[in-house]
């Protein structure tokens, strides 16, 4: 019996996203000290601003005693592992289930770096227009968003490809 060959190769994207993730917060703690002082980029629209997360996105339970961070911990490597798993039953030339697979993985690995390291995660892109502001974010918040996107997107729109597979 052979096996197929299955779509954990795609880790590999994983672990850029968590590198590259990682390296952007390292640079955000190091050039936009103090925290909270915006840095124009795009003026009116973009600015790099530090700010720091214990919650969960747009700051769910940031006000929590310290519990969410072990909660966040736990979700973070609980549906990595299923999507880890995911991807080992997924064939490997169906990269519309893996692409997104990935980024999830690691954009949720990367914040849980921040979370084990620090207790709290590290944002500073800043999008606005006048005086609204979108919540602050970073590289992981974006891989886990537009790999969910990516996900909704193909699993209504992509339709199966010849042989049936995507």
């Amino acid at each position: 019996m052979t096996t197929k060959p299955n779509a954990l190769p795609w880790l590999l994207l994983s672990a850029a996203v968590i590198a590259l993730d990682q390296l952007s917060k390292w640079w955000a703690l190091a050039a936009l000290q103090p925290a909270g002082l915006p840095h124009p980029v795009i003026p009116g629209f973009l600015n790099w601003t530090l700010a720091f997360n214990p919650g969960a996105a747009f700051s769910f339970l940031a006000m929590g005693d310290g519990w969410q961070r072990w909660l966040f911990v736990l979700l973070a490597l609980v549906i990595s592992a299923v999507l880890v798993v995911w991807l080992a039953r997924t064939p490997r030339r169906d990269w519309r289930t893996a692409l997104p697979l990935a980024f999830i993985i690691g954009g949720a690995i990367g914040n849980l770096i921040d979370r084990l390291h620090a207790a709290q995660v590290t944002d500073f892109i800043d999008v606005y227009y006048h005086d609204w502001h979108y919540p602050v974010f970073n590289l992981a918040d974006c891989g886990i968003t537009v790999g969910a996107v990516l996900l909704v997107a193909f699993g209504l729109f992509g339709g199966k490809g010849p042989g049936g597979v995507r």
